[in-house]
């Protein structure tokens, strides 16, 4: 499936806490190209994991509209959102989100149980990403018996299991150490390419970053391109 064009206009987003109104969003306007490949950059409370929430239907914003292609995606019924983040939206977390109980196998394998697939398909197509991810000697293995690289190639394997047109990674290699996050990053950016999916990035470091075909600084609740890493 190729990528999807985004188009993110004037979106607000606050909390409200202790009867204080604390403002994370303050007008951000974005717009990403199908199959384009994007990093948002920041400071830890600047907004970047809403913002990323928000583009995968996760959170909704007060004010502003999410296009995906020709739709706003807010204007459509929690089952079609629903459908929508099954079918054309994957998820890279820091933290993994595996199910614990479950093996490498099976963790990937749920979106597409949840989209219908006959288990039997749904199998060979997650073992096949496995073993595409390195990881085919472990499919068995549950996420306590994995290491946090081989955790987050199963997490990029299901995000991808889909074959998604947008993929969103949350600091996908912010909990791992240097030479496990590069082999990781490296992953991520060369399946993505294979998809074509539409990527974005939310990442501390302007490193990896610069890698991608643009990136932005989130910073007093404003979105601002940058050219280099500062």
């Amino acid at each position: 499936m190729a990528g999807v064009r985004v188009r993110v206009e004037a979106l607000h987003r606050f909390f409200v806490k202790g009867g204080v109104t604390l403002p994370v969003l303050s007008g951000v306007d974005l717009t990403l190209e199908a199959g384009e490949r994007v990093a948002i950059l920041g400071q830890s409370g600047s907004g970047k994991s809403t913002l990323l929430h928000m583009l995968g239907t996760l959170d909704r914003p007060q004010r502003g509209r999410i296009w995906f292609g020709d739709r706003d995606v807010f204007s459509r019924s929690p089952s079609e959102l629903d459908a929508l983040r099954n079918r054309e939206i994957g998820f890279v977390f820091q933290f993994h989100h595996l199910l614990a109980d479950q093996d490498a196998l099976h963790n990937v394998m749920v979106p597409a149980l949840i989209a219908g697939e006959p288990a039997a398909k749904a199998e060979a197509e997650s073992a096949a990403l496995l073993k595409r991810v390195g990881l085919g000697a472990r499919l068995r293995h549950r996420p306590g018996e994995l290491s946090g690289g081989e955790q987050q190639r199963v997490a990029i394997a299901r995000a991808l299991i889909r074959s998604p047109s947008l993929l969103l990674a949350d600091e996908p290699t912010g909990n791992l150490d240097p030479r496990t996050a590069a082999g990781v990053f490296d992953l991520l950016l060369e399946l993505n390419a294979e998809v074509g999916s539409t990527l974005v990035i939310v990442t501390h470091s302007h490193e990896l970053a610069e890698r991608l075909d643009r990136r932005f600084v989130l910073r007093d609740g404003c979105l601002s391109p940058v050219g280099v890493a500062a």
